[in-house]
């Protein structure tokens, strides 16, 4: 995530700037607005820290000259106390949020942390959503489960009902989330993500349910909670897992009672809010260890749908490759690339522990690097390249008529791929290393049609 810290006095952009980099995110900063407006047209700043005033304008005209551009950059207004009804002009011009200075780590990483976890929710690639919803999309999913998946979404999704999903990481479950959510008849309201591991215990509870004005030391003022947001929409809790035992029991009360008390405050406030959860760990081992409520358990599970990993899936992979191709020729501006089919090959028997995510990753990495048109081994990660290809056992494809000739020949081409990628595609050591003439390495690789592959272009 890229933050612009925008403020007129260098020892404020000096700490920001500090505690910014030090959480691992990229900085810039900008000492007015001038400054600030050049740096945000580009449209790459993620989220800017802005000051109220500055000497040629203020945080307020920006906030809205920005977001008037359709730039979809999220503002934090950081002010002195006395501009705080400032600050809320600005949200209503379009910020996030503003913080008081002087400025709190924690309190600031931990906004930065939610608006990270909202860009990255959105920046899985529209290609991906595409891949997960069905009819709506361009994309249709072959393999059984799959089917089922899509089928279970639509019917789910035009309820009210809670739904637990499940799978391992990069499998797609904030994706199916939001489908959910944009095929219901809440798809028009608020859709609210949260990564409940990422949610520091000690404000747990004001972050769900929000806090009254004085409710702890630096409430100055009063704040609405996740529920509250997502009031006739969704709450998506992402990492369910992860909520420690007492917040699971407030959380138990808010979805039978449809209410949430503030933090400091006496009135409850009714909330309509459908909850979607999500995890990658074992739920019911978890009840069995007494880690987790079995009564929240059952009340997030009563419709649940599991997302298969990819290396169940095999039939989809295949697809799902030449989709994304197809999406980021778009999102390169580069026309459609093929894909050799030695590196076919190998991403169809790589087992993708990172699910669709590390295939969608592996997929733009090979569309940035590849030249002449084709995605050849050479533009593949190194320990993916390296993996052997779903032929390169004798007698796997055997079952499918590959006779014996056959076998030898992928066999064989295994060999001298390999030895190419250890020598570095220089065919005179590679031919040396395999006791060959460099003519009869060339006739060959010609026979074996992996000459074109663009890898091995070192004489």
């Amino acid at each position: 995530m890229h933050v612009l810290v925008i403020d007129d006095e260098l020892a404020i952009r000096q700490i920001l700037t500090a505690m910014v980099s030090r959480a691992g995110y990229s900085c810039d900063t900008a000492e007015n607005v001038r400054e600030a407006t050049a740096k945000l047209v580009r449209g790459d700043v993620d989220v800017a820290l802005c000051d109220i005033m500055m000497p040629d304008g203020n945080g307020v005209d920006l906030v809205r000259s920005i977001k008037g551009s359709g730039i979809e950059t999220q503002f934090i207004m950081v002010t002195a106390f006395a501009s705080v009804e400032t600050a809320v002009e600005a949200l209503r011009a379009g910020a996030t949020d503003y913080i008081v200075k002087p400025v709190r780590n924690e309190e600031l990483m931990h906004r930065l942390a939610q608006i990270n976890s909202l860009c990255g929710l959105k920046a899985e690639n529209q290609a991906l959503r595409q891949l997960m919803v069905g009819d709506k999309g361009v994309f249709h999913f072959t393999s059984p489960s799959m089917v089922e998946m899509d089928r279970l979404v639509s019917k789910v999704a035009v309820t009210d009902s809670t739904v637990l999903i499940t799978g391992e990481s990069g499998t797609g479950k904030g994706i199916t989330a939001r489908c959910i959510h944009e095929m219901s008849p809440r798809g028009d309201l608020p859709f609210i993500p949260v990564n409940c591991s990422a949610i520091p215990e000690n404000l747990m509870e004001s972050e769900f349910f929000g806090h009254s004005k004085g409710a702890f030391t630096g409430a100055d003022r009063a704040r609405k909670g996740l529920f509250s947001q997502a009031d006739r929409g969704t709450l998506f809790l992402d990492e369910i897992g992860e909520l420690p035992l007492h917040m699971q029991t407030k959380l138990l009360h808010v979805i039978e009672d449809k209410e949430v008390r503030p933090l400091g405050g006496e009135q409850a406030r009714r909330v309509d809010t459908r909850i979607i959860a999500a995890t990658n760990r074992n739920l019911v081992e978890m009840v069995k260890d007494g880690s987790f409520r079995e009564d929240l358990y059952f009340r997030l599970s009563m419709f649940q749908i599991h997302i298969p990993p990819l290396r169940e899936r095999k039939e989809d992979i295949s697809r799902l490759i030449h989709f994304l191709l197809q999406s980021f020729a778009g999102v390169h501006s580069r026309k459609l690339l093929e894909l050799d089919p030695m590196a076919e090959e190998v991403l169809m028997g790589y087992g993708w522990p990172g699910n669709v995510r590390e295939l969608e990753n592996v997929i733009n990495r090979a569309h940035i690097l590849a030249d002449g048109g084709r995605i050849t081994l050479a533009d593949l990660p190194p320990d993916i390249a390296r993996q052997p290809a779903s032929s390169d056992i004798p007698g796997t494809n055997l079952a499918n008529g590959s006779g014996l000739r056959e076998q030898l020949r992928r066999v064989e081409a295994d060999i001298i791929v390999r030895t190419l990628r250890e020598c570095d595609g220089d065919r005179k050591t590679a031919a040396q290393k395999l006791e060959i003439g460099l003519s009869s390495l060339y006739r060959k690789l010609e026979e074996l049609e992996i000459m074109g592959s663009g890898k091995f272009e070192n004489g």
